[in-house]
């Protein structure tokens, strides 16, 4: 409904270009996102432009539009999308790709981006989905890849300056394909396969760049962060300030896409956090705090942030919340530090149930370690933990996943034998998803389980993990293989898309809300099949969709990690075991991350 309190107006008298930020998933999702918070800010201080929000209306809303000929509007203004000169796309999960194309359907847009003429309703998108932006790449004008901070300030300048100048839609893509580092523009490569159908790479048309490297911000003190965000008038799923205290990740867990594409690894100071966290609690009177990264214990001023942050929440009656901790950093010191503040749960992502796997995905944690967090969060009168695991993971078998409801129950007997709270039973919450090899990590090639093989786990699973106190949740088998066909899909996957959303597929992330039908007619349609892409390994003289992207980690490097995975030797972190020569430092001017 827009109106919240927050949101930026202007006067359109004043503003040379109009954009809206879409965010492919409801309101309560989005406005959750700190992406969508801070580029919205962002663009917004650009006196000539006007950013405004816009989110995936439910198929019960989107029905009454549809019958009421209600285009899909943006919440500031109210105006329609087909309006606007820029619909700038946040994608952070690939089975919103469908809710893309709905949005641009709804907004009257025309969904391939060769039907769209001139400068205005360009679509542009970024995000961790755009580590592999082929399987959208029919549907997106531009995709900014990376950290968006300085890079979209220099796309908006150029933009304004294109259409000042009058330049068609052609002109002002090439140019900005060479002028703005991060930039990547479909429509100058074109896709070649062999004779056996495999893809074999792309070739760059005249003028544009062969590889195209990712922006990283050098100075994550002087970045942008907003002062003031929208606050929801409704409650959404993170309803709270979310603090981003780093980038990127030393830890190297072979199976994690975003802690390889977002290094190389910076850190804010705890005087600019402490600023903001300030700026943020007064502004939208939140009580809680979430001091996020990709792993918040590694923050090496971890200790002096929260000694900064204590005295001030706990007169404000603020609490702060680490989202998810390293068991092996997990301690008395810290304790000591989150009992002066307002307690929230604790969660531990484990991974694998066993060290052999561990090893293997470079998960450098072991068990004692697991089980002393717990420990001491039991004797601090924690009652609540949540353990995170994966299943389908490269080398696994059923020992790994009997390791699985060994931990589990271990954790309960620790809370039986040093809990100083037994005012209330402990509960164990064990979340077991679905390992999906990702591009940028050093199980692209790797393949996925079969969908009998998930389901066989599963039932596996459920026969051994009914322990008491013990809440054990998984994931749908088909989501996840989809997921895996998405992520790791090249420019083929553009048709199967648009038949599926074609024969009514969005929401598809949602249980209640997918299309199985939908989905196998249109891979059949299409002819190919989920399997090719997500169930088949590569071999290392493959062509992969995302080759002519460089994200900060080099083939080479992921090709080591891929070999020391399959000989089940883990590798140290950047911290402990020095430079890991994965490539990132050369994307900032001090050359070496901050670890």
């Amino acid at each position: 409904m827009g109106g919240e309190y927050g949101q930026i107006k202007k006067d359109l008298k004043n503003i040379e270009v109009r954009a809206a930020f879409c965010f492919p998933d409801v309101y309560e999702i989005g406005m959750s996102n700190l992406g969508v918070k801070i580029l919205y800010g962002l663009y917004n201080t650009l006196d000539f432009v006007w950013c405004e929000r816009c989110f995936a209306p439910w198929p019960d809303m989107e029905a009454q539009m549809r019958a009421r000929k209600l285009p899909l509007y943006a919440l500031e203004s109210g105006d329609a999308l087909d309006q606007f000169d820029i619909l700038a796309f946040s994608l952070s999960y690939e089975l919103s790709y469908t809710n893309l194309l709905n949005m641009l359907d709804l907004a009257g847009v025309p969904l391939f981006a060769s039907q769209r003429e001139g400068l205005a309703q360009l679509v542009i998108a970024g995000g961790c989905c755009a580590v592999n932006p082929e399987p959208l790449a029919e549907f997106v004008d531009v995709f900014l890849l990376g950290d968006g901070e300085e890079e979209s300030v220099e796309f908006l300048q150029l933009y304004r300056d294109a259409k000042a100048r009058g330049l068609s839609k052609d002109e002002f893509l090439l140019l900005a394909a060479q002028r703005i580092r991060g930039v990547y523009v479909p429509s100058l490569y074109t896709a070649h396969y062999n004779e056996a159908g495999d893809f074999a790479g792309l070739r760059a048309a005249p003028g544009a760049p062969e590889t195209v490297e990712k922006r990283a911000v050098d100075d994550l003190d002087a970045m942008y962060f907003p002062q003031r965000v929208v606050v929801p008038s409704t409650q959404v799923v993170h309803d709270r300030i979310m603090l981003e205290v780093m980038r990127g990740c030393m830890r190297g867990c072979r199976f994690c896409q975003a802690g390889h594409a977002y290094r190389p690894i910076r850190e804010k100071s705890p005087q600019t956090l402490f600023q903001q966290a300030k700026a943020l609690a007064e502004y939208t009177g939140y009580d809680e705090i979430s001091l996020t990264s990709l792993s918040t214990t590694d923050y090496t001023r971890l200790d002096e942030l929260l000694k900064l942050l204590e005295p001030y929440c706990r007169e404000k009656h603020i609490s702060v919340a680490l989202p998810s901790q390293r068991a092996d950093a997990f301690n008395e010191d810290l304790v000591q530090q989150l009992e002066k503040m307002r307690r929230t749960g604790l969660t531990f992502a484990v991974e694998a149930g066993t060290q052999r796997l561990r090893d293997v995905i470079n998960k450098n944690i072991r068990e004692e370690d697991i089980f002393n967090a717990c420990r001491i969060a039991f004797s601090h009168g924690w009652n609540s933990v949540k353990l995170y695991f994966m299943m389908g993971l490269p080398t696994e078998t059923d020992e790994d996943l009997d390791g699985i409801a060994r931990i589990s129950r271990t954790v309960v007997e620790l809370w039986r034998q040093y809990s100083s709270n037994k005012k209330r039973p402990v509960r164990v919450s064990t979340s077991v998803a679905v390992f999906v090899p990702k591009p940028c990590s050093p199980f692209q090639w790797e393949a996925q389980d079969s969908m009998a093989e998930i389901l066989r786990k599963q039932e596996y699973l459920k026969s051994i993990m009914k322990i008491k106190n013990v809440d054990f949740s998984w994931h749908d088998p088909y989501i996840s293989v989809l997921e895996g066909a998405l992520a790791r899909g090249d420019r083929r996957l553009g048709a199967v898309l648009y038949e599926a959303w074609r024969r009514g597929c969005k929401f598809d992330g949602w249980d209640d809300q997918l299309n199985r039908e939908g989905w196998d007619a249109a891979f059949e349609a299409c002819g190919l099949t989920r399997e090719y892409y997500a169930a088949r390994e590569r071999s290392f003289e493959e062509a992969l969709p995302w080759d002519h992207i460089f994200h900060g980690v080099t083939r080479e490097y992921m090709q080591r990690q891929a070999g020391l995975a399959r000989a089940g030797i883990a590798s140290p972190d950047c911290r402990s075991g020095g430079c890991s020569a994965c490539g990132a430092s050369c994307l900032i001017e001090r050359g070496v991350c901050d670890v």
